[in-house]
């Protein structure tokens, strides 16, 4: 079978649509997600929330990311997965390690940006970057250990020097190049203008960057699109809502006749789809109830 990060690699060369890249925060919302887009992304964000409970300002451990990313394909193989690497967890050989244990694995595409520790949101103020010849020797590293997986180049530069690095990454063999928190559409458009690599648009809620279509950020020259946490604000959104719901009824669970309400049965389908042979058993135990 063809590798995942092979495939991807041919429908971005030929200039075929990307579905947009969703942002997961673990298996359950992956498996949510996949029924919505073939390309899911472990955002880094939702990962440090979710498997830590602490905010993306550099805790996550490689081997964690690693095995959670591993359990995504195990699941979803189907699916395309970009995996968030940081920084490449600060040092050269583990940001080569870390992309050879995700390639080997299936995953199609991974994410390294240009921050010096201590990181943070790429939606935040008071980022560092890495001096740009360092954030070049370790990608160029990185490069040359991939075989088939895509790499997507990521620079958290601001003014000026958003340019000065979107160049500089356009003589490399990155695949995808993206500016994350770019405040304006007319921003994404000079950075069109002086790469012809692939540009990655990333859109999160609350974010520096503007609310836009699809349709418009194709035409500001954005060949692919990223939801990084839609999935993990929604997550909180609907648990502070449902608590609410449940203690201001005394108690009292949602309906699960409303259609809008999920139960037992309802979860449960969803997790079955994941594991044929696991569905299959279960229908024919119950045949036999």
């Amino acid at each position: 079978m063809q590798h995942p990060g092979a495939l991807l690699r041919e429908a971005i060369q030929n200039g075929q649509p990307i579905e947009p890249f969703i942002g997961i925060y673990d298996s359950f919302s992956a498996s949510i997600a996949a029924g919505y887009s073939s390309n899911l992304f472990y955002s880094g964000f939702g990962f440090a929330a979710s498997h830590y409970g602490l905010p993306d300002i550099g805790y996550i451990a490689w081997s964690d990311i690693v095995q959670a990313a591993w359990r995504i394909r195990q699941i979803l193989p189907e699916h395309k997965l970009l995996v968030d690497i940081d920084d490449g967890y600060v040092d050269t050989a583990t940001a080569c390690y870390v992309t050879q244990q995700l390639e080997n694995m299936g995953v199609a595409m991974i994410m390294l940006e240009d921050q010096a520790r201590p990181r943070r949101c790429g939606h935040y103020d008071g980022k560092v970057l890495l001096p740009l010849e360092q954030y070049l020797e370790k990608l160029h590293y990185v490069l040359a250990q991939r075989k088939q997986l895509c790499v997507l180049a990521r620079t958290d530069a601001s003014g000026d020097e958003i340019f000065r690095r979107v160049e500089a990454l356009s003589h490399t063999e990155a695949d995808v190049i993206l500016v994350d928190g770019i405040q304006s559409i007319e921003t994404l458009r000079k950075v069109r203008e002086i790469t012809s690599k692939p540009i990655l648009f990333n859109q999160i809620a609350g974010g520096k960057s503007p609310r836009t279509t699809l349709s418009e950020l194709r035409e500001a020259g954005a060949s692919m699109t990223l939801y990084s946490t839609p999935c993990l604000f929604a997550a909180q959104t609907a648990i502070e809502n449902t608590l609410q719901e449940i203690f201001a009824d005394d108690g009292r669970l949602p309906d699960t006749s409303d259609k809008q309400a999920v139960g037992v049965s309802e979860c449960t389908i969803l997790m079955q789809r994941n594991v044929p042979v696991t569905r299959a058993l279960l229908d024919s135990s119950h045949g036999h109830s």
